[in-house]
């Protein structure tokens, strides 16, 4: 895999483990051990058949969590400590075979690409939480776990796409959620305001 490959995998993986770390280590551990996708730098590890078993076992709590109203957003706080380093050290891997400079730009890099995902998911399940009725969050889980897989089969397929996409949604990212934020803190002013009465 060559260096837009890679770099197309390497913000691929980490776009989508904001959004859903367990399903990408386990579907890149999957395809790099039964599909014969050669994985770049050292992110061999991930085809270990417990690496697999356990992101695997990590996705299903995930899917299920990730469908009931109000427990989506506890796991996503919790899951902040985990999906954003986690991208960042499959981006670092991914460039394993580079120089060690190279490897803390992609560090970076994964991680900060991981937060605004990550960011935007989770203001955006806050704001959907906000409805009274359960079909939205099924409807906007299911739309994330297409999105996290459609994000590596690009990366695979289409490097130079996926590069413009994940660029264009860190860029909406940043201009959406100070608006998603403001939207939100209106929403809980209104919420506060009408059971004070």
């Amino acid at each position: 895999m060559g260096l837009l490959g890679t770099l197309a995998l390497a913000l691929g993986a980490s776009w989508a483990s904001g959004l859903r770390l367990y399903a990408v280590v386990a579907t890149l551990g999957l395809l790099g051990r039964f599909a014969g996708l050669a994985l770049p730098g050292t992110l061999g590890v991930l085809t270990t058949p417990w690496v697999i078993g356990l992101a695997g076992l990590l996705f299903v709590v995930e899917f299920v969590a990730d469908k009931v109203p109000f427990v989506d957003s506890g796991w996503d706080a919790v899951q902040t400590f985990v999906r954003i380093p986690a991208a960042a050290v499959i981006a670092a891997a991914a460039f394993g075979d580079f120089a060690p400079g190279v490897q803390v730009a992609a560090l970076l890099l994964g991680g900060g690409v991981a937060l605004s995902a990550h960011g935007a998911k989770a203001a955006t399940r806050l704001a959907v939480n906000a409805s009274p009725e359960p079909f939205s969050n099924v409807a906007v889980s299911t739309v994330e776990d297409g999105l996290a897989l459609g994000a590596l089969g690009l990366a695979i397929v289409a490097p130079v796409v996926l590069i413009v996409l994940v660029v264009a949604a860190v860029l909406a990212s940043v201009v959406l959620l100070p608006r998603i934020v403001r939207a939100l803190r209106r929403l809980v002013g209104r919420l506060r305001g009408g059971s004070a009465s």
